[in-house]
Parts: structure tokens; C-alpha cells; sequence
């Protein structure tokens, strides 16, 4: 019973001894842990001195392009194509020949009404000599008055041949004319649809033979909120109407790399009460001849005035379901979260409406690592003072 005892009481001073051993042991560890995070270097990160900056804002809409010129040829005279005078795709000017249908018999009946009106001529001439003796034959009661009344009727009927046939004959060299179909405005055609050897019927309706866009600038249409619309009208209110030229970009979707600068060349004469929006019409000079019409755009249109903006790089935003947060550097270099509300994107940027103060410091690279209170080392980013979106680099 004693070894017993012994043996007990043993092995509880055995396991005492382990398990203070292993608290002396975590408390040593847990000691060189807060040695070590004591010790630990600021986290290096790259800051943004917030700064007010006086840009001009933009507001985008969805538009589509359309041709400041465009014309459906369609032949005014029937008869067959002899001559297709152009290519696919050809550049034009305003007069060049297109198609020539066949002008025999437009030209046959020039010669016949010419003919016509000489014919007239000669019973005018004839019928004025008549008029002119029986009017002196009257003086000496030679003749009846009757007999001169029916004369001088001649004379008028006579007359009225006379430009008949000339009406008759202007017709005709028109028909002739238009028998050599021309281009009404200078600009780029489509294809021919209908070529040589084809039968033309303009009796029920010609039909078209090409179309011609003007390449001298080119429209935007697109819908403009209505709050939109009152403060560019506002803004311009004042200016001589040869200066209210709102400033406009437009930009191709798939390619945001070339963004083209034009003006509003007008809006609609009433908002759209479905939508309370206007419609708008934006030229722009299109030098390059890469926008066509039909194509599917963006429109950026111009705030009144330039105004004076907070900017924040859109990268420095993180998003926790629909609120936006940066992480801002006090004096201290200590981390704080910041709450913001955000406005229009400008570039890689965005319009700070509240949350930011002029002079507040926001982490723009290593958001990922940083937490609320950790102490960093903060670099400065190099400030660009040349705001992209206030006058991007345009064709």
C-alpha cells in the first residue's frame, strides 16, 4: 500500500512538472511574438493627397450615327442602263454622271418637238401678218369686223400653239436630261443595284439604283435627360447664338481609344413625356472617315460650366454591397476606413460628393494589406495635374 502511494503521488508531481513546463513555454513564445510585432516595419503603401481640380463634367448617352447628306438615286425616265459610270464604294462630287439610260428616244423627241415649235413659229408669223391687214383692210370697210375678230382669235390660238410646243419641247430636253442620272451631292455611293442591260419602269415607281452619304461631317442623334437639357440651355442662354456651340465626344463602342470631338447642333422642339428626355443632334467633323452611319455610339455631353471637384482613382474604392470606402492616412500614419459617396467617373477617377476633405490622404496601392489603426509608411503619388477627362486626346 505504501509503493502504491509513492508511485501516486509520483507520477502527479511528474505530470505538474509538464504541464508548467509547457506554460513557461507559450508564455516565452507569446512574449518573442509581441517582441517581434512590436519591431515589425510600417506596411509601405502609395497615397493620394485629395485636391480640389477644376474640370468640365461629362454625362454619356447612347446615340446613333446618322449622314448630314443623304440621297436614294432613283431614275426619272424609264428605259434601259447603258452605262454604269461609277465603282462600288467611289467617291463622288455633286454632278458627276452615274448612269446613262438609253437617250435615243428621249433624243428623237427633242428633234420632234423642235421641230414643233418651228412649226408654231411660222403660223404665229403668219397669223400676225393676217391681223396686221385686215386691222388696216377694217379702217377702209373692207373687210367686216367679224371678219377681223376671227383673224385676231387666229392670231391668239396661234400664240397659244406657239408656247405649247415650246412647253412640250422643254419637257423633252429634261426627259433627255435626266436620261444621264447625275449626282445630286458630293459623297461616298453604295453599290450599283441595278448595272448595265437593266429595264427601268418609272410608270408605278423608279426604283433605287444607289445611295450617296455625304462624308462632310456626320450627325449624332441621342436622348438628353431633361435636368440635363435646362442647365446647357441656361448656360448658354446668355452667349450670342454663334458661340452656343455645347462641347460633345463621341466615342465607338470596341474602341475607346479614339474619341472625336464635335458641338450640339440642335435640340428637339419638345421633351418626350414617357421619358422625360429631348432629343439631341451632335456634329462632328468625322476627318478620318472611320464613322459611318448606322453605327451604334457613345455621346458625352458637357456640364454647364467647369466646376471644382474632389477626384478619387477608382482603384483606391473598395465596395462592400452597395457602399464605397477608401482607406485614408491621418497624421499619425495610422489606417482609417472612410465612407464616401461617389459621382460621375472621370477617366480612372471618381467624383467625390461627400466623405473627403481637400488634403486627405488615400491609399491607392496596398488597400489588399492594410487594416483600420495599422501603422504605415505612406509614398506620395506623383499628382497629375492634366485631368484626362477634361480634354481627353481626340481624333
Amino acid at each position: 500500500m505504501k509503493i502504491f502511494l509513492i508511485t501516486m503521488i509520483t507520477l502527479l508531481l511528474l505530470v505538474g512538472a509538464i504541464a508548467l513546463g509547457l506554460h513557461l513555454h507559450a508564455t516565452a513564445a507569446h512574449a518573442e511574438a509581441l517582441a517581434a510585432g512590436a519591431s515589425r516595419p510600417p506596411t509601405p503603401v502609395t497615397v493620394r493627397t485629395i485636391e480640389p481640380r477644376t474640370i468640365r463634367l461629362w454625362s454619356e448617352y447612347s446615340g446613333r450615327l446618322h449622314a448630314v447628306d443623304y440621297a436614294e438615286i432613283r431614275p426619272q425616265v424609264s428605259g434601259t442602263i447603258t452605262e454604269v459610270k461609277f465603282a462600288d464604294g467611289q467617291m463622288v462630287k455633286q454632278g458627276d454622271l452615274l448612269f446613262v439610260i438609253d437617250p435615243r428616244p428621249y433624243e428623237d423627241a427633242v428633234e420632234r418637238d423642235e421641230a414643233a415649235v418651228v412649226s408654231a413659229q411660222s403660223k404665229v408669223t403668219l397669223a400676225k401678218i393676217q391681223a396686221d391687214r385686215y386691222a388696216a383692210l377694217i379702217k377702209t370697210h373692207s373687210v367686216s369686223q367679224d371678219e377681223l375678230d376671227t383673224i385676231t382669235d387666229s392670231d391668239r390660238v396661234a400664240d397659244a400653239n406657239e408656247k405649247n410646243a415650246e412647253a412640250v419641247l422643254k419637257q423633252a430636253r429634261l426627259d433627255l436630261e435626266h436620261a444621264y442620272v447625275t449626282a445630286p451631292i458630293s459623297g461616298r455611293t453604295s453599290r450599283a443595284e441595278l448595272t448595265q442591260g437593266n429595264l427601268i419602269q418609272t410608270l408605278v415607281g423608279a426604283p433605287i439604283v444607289t445611295t450617296i452619304v455625304s462624308q462632310d461631317g456626320i450627325y449624332a442623334d441621342f436622348d438628353v435627360d431633361e435636368q440635363t437639357y435646362l442647365q446647357t440651355i441656361r448656360a448658354t442662354a446668355h452667349e450670342n447664338a454663334d458661340e452656343q456651340k455645347v462641347p460633345v465626344q463621341l466615342v465607338v463602342q470596341g474602341d475607346t481609344g479614339h474619341v472625336y470631338n464635335g458641338f450640339i447642333q440642335s435640340f428637339d422642339n419638345r421633351i418626350d413625356p414617357a421619358t422625360d428626355t429631348i432629343r439631341a443632334r451632335a456634329r462632328f467633323a468625322n476627318s478620318d472617315g472611320a464613322l459611318v452611319p448606322g453605327m451604334f455610339v457613345s455621346v458625352r455631353l458637357s456640364g454647364a460650366a467647369e466646376k471644382s471637384v474632389l477626384l478619387v482613382p477608382q482603384r483606391a474604392v473598395s465596395f462592400d454591397q452597395s457602399k464605397a470606402a477608401v482607406y485614408v492616412v491621418d497624421s499619425d500614419n495610422k489606417v482609417k476606413y472612410r465612407a464616401v459617396d461617389l459621382g460621375k467617373t472621370v477617366d480612372a477617377d471618381r467624383v467625390v460628393e461627400s466623405g473627403l476633405q481637400p488634403g486627405d490622404r488615400v491609399i491607392v496601392d496596398g488597400t489588399q494589406i492594410v487594416r483600420p489603426d495599422d501603422t504605415v509608411a505612406a509614398t506620395e503619388q506623383p499628382s497629375d495635374k492634366a485631368v484626362a477627362g477634361l480634354l481627353p486626346k481626340s481624333n
